[in-house]
């Protein structure tokens, strides 16, 4: 609590007079309806995040001794749902949250080479019917989407098709009528891509298969031994039979993946390794999820945010903005867009943000107001599996925040971005690195305070007006640097690397003259004149609005 109270006191130190957060939220979801190709999104790695329940810290026996940063350290759902209550994310200016699988992993741990792993990072899926008790119950899932919901955030539930988790003595092989064990896929063209395991002993799920196939016999002894044999088997049988689908893995594994999106109300999924699966398989995916996000809005009125449709976003590895609708395997180009998928993760940002202001947004509303209208992609700095984020050694942690808060697209901020936690932990191997937990207690150092708060005020703006990431970008000055974004009714200038003090700043038609702007980042007021205003504050950063 003492990390919350010193947020609080800093937002009021900073932002003066400002809305507080529910009124940001209101403002957004009334005036300015939330947008996904604008969305500013949290993504955590569930178990590294926050602790809400020490009571499900070990289960499932998993007590061998792991390697470094590779065995579960506690982060759970209910940590999830106490710092959205907390406001923590409301103050990020977060609109929807992404967090890494939850459902049952592999019992035991293996060692792919990198030391002993147990599943904390929810990508070696058991059971895609039940909750791990590591990261918590159903009961702890309905409550944090319905506490974010009642924030405004949206969920995207992380999901996998691709694959079960690795075999080891606690955890069998599924049958061969859904799964193969080899080969390990190559790269070398489509095929040796899809037709594959991604790496030896991670069994891959028969997508491709139509032939109706039995319940895998791991799992029907799971059931069994659980005694939800029966309840699981006459579910399947009403979906079969009100779908009319084909009894295959990837009809069974939608059937349980569409369950959250009846049954809680998950706005929109983030689908892993979206490479290695057919594009049928995503577009059935797709499909059933707008059925049942729609269902659920029927059954849930009171409790429905917008219009928008279920949501889709994947994680094409590899896929970068400049190939624009399809990637290359060499010997086929596929257009995820047109198969299922919203929006790609943009693994191309990286680079293009070791770049200028200008050369960065102007790329990318070219690109985004053209060949990828009404799609978009997702900017990242830093993620879980990405071992060259940019600025790893967090030494440009400010310009970082500010080039992925203001770039064309839907922003990612990535767990710990905004508190500058290490990204080079002494001792790791391979990914390790990349997943520590979250430094909390960094937050009362001047140092941190002062870069969340810059994080703050740009995610609270990007929040506010999706003009940011899903309008139209046209630069008003080359020096000082002002831009402009138009998204329908929401204009905004923002202005970077001026002087401190008593800046002029062009505006063009943009707002009317003698009307009244707000610059959000000082708080500070001006009347344009002649198609500028002048601003004065202590920040070499002016975000304007009316």
């Amino acid at each position: 609590m003492k990390s919350l109270a010193l947020l609080s006191i800093l937002s009021l130190f900073v932002f003066g007079c400002k809305s507080n957060s529910s009124e940001v939220a209101k403002t957004t979801s009334k005036e300015q309806p939330f947008v996904w190709e604008a969305a500013n999104v949290y993504f955590m790695l569930t178990d590294r995040f926050h602790n809400g329940n020490k009571e499900n810290d070990v289960v499932y026996d998993r007590t061998n001794e792991p390697a470094k940063l590779r065995g579960f350290m506690g982060g759970d759902m209910a940590g999830i749902t106490q710092k959205i209550k907390e406001g923590y994310f409301d103050d990020l200016g977060i609109n929807a949250i992404w967090f890494s699988p939850v459902l049952e992993q592999i019992h035991d741990s293996t060692d792919e080479g990198t030391g002993n792993t147990y599943a904390f990072h929810g990508y070696w899926t058991k059971d895609w019917t039940n909750f791990d008790a590591n990261f918590g119950t159903a009961t702890d899932f309905k409550e944090l989407v319905d506490t974010a919901h009642e924030h405004g955030i949206r969920i995207l539930m992380d999901v996998v098709m691709n694959h079960t988790g690795p075999v080891t003595e606690k955890d069998p092989v599924w049958d061969n009528n859904w799964v193969r064990t080899e080969p390990s896929c190559s790269y070398q063209n489509y095929a040796t891509a899809v037709d594959c395991t991604l790496v030896e002993n991670l069994p891959d799920v028969l997508t491709n298969r139509e032939e109706a196939s039995e319940l895998p016999s791991p799992l029907v002894a799971k059931w069994k031994a659980e005694g939800r044999y029966e309840q699981e088997t006459k579910e399947l049988d009403e979906f079969f039979q009100k779908t009319g689908l084909a009894r295959s893995p990837k009809n069974y594994i939608i059937k349980w993946l569409t369950d959250y999106v009846r049954e809680y109300g998950v706005d929109g999924y983030r689908v892993d390794t979206v490479k290695h699966v057919e594009e049928a398989a995503w577009n059935a995916l797709n499909k059933q999820a707008k059925i049942a996000f729609a269902e659920w809005k029927t059954a849930n009125p009171e409790a429905v945010l917008d219009a928008n449709e279920f949501f889709m976003l994947g994680e094409l590895y590899g896929y970068g903005i400049e190939s624009k609708r399809f990637y290359d395997f060499g010997d086929k180009k596929v257009d995820y867009y047109a198969n299922g998928f919203d929006n790609l993760i943009n693994f191309q940002f990286k680079y293009d943000a070791q770049k200028d202001y200008e050369s960065i947004f102007s790329k990318y509303d070219s690109i985004l107001q053209n060949e990828l209208k009404g799609k978009s992609v997702m900017n990242y700095i830093s993620s879980h599996d990405d071992g060259e984020p940019f600025d790893q050694d967090r030494t440009k942690t400010f310009e970082a925040a500010t080039k992925l808060l203001l770039t064309p697209g839907i922003s990612q901020i990535y767990y710990g971005d905004e508190t500058k936690r290490s990204l080079r932990i002494e001792g790791t191997n391979g990914d390790a690195t990349l997943r520590s937990f979250m430094n909390w207690s960094a937050i009362n150092t001047l140092e941190t305070k002062e870069l969340l708060t810059h994080w703050q005020k740009l995610g609270t703006f990007r929040k506010a007006h999706p003009a940011i990431g899903a309008g139209a970008h046209k630069m008003l000055s080359n020096s000082p640097y002002v831009f402009s974004r138009t998204y329908k009714k929401d204009n905004v200038v923002v202005g970077l690397d001026l002087p401190k003090g008593k800046k002029e700043i062009t505006v063009s038609n943009l707002f009317e003259n003698g009307s009244t702007v707000t610059d959000h980042y000082s708080g500070k007021t001006a009347t344009v004149e002649n198609g500028k205003v002048t601003i004065d504050s202590e920040f070499s950063i002016v975000l304007l609005h009316l």
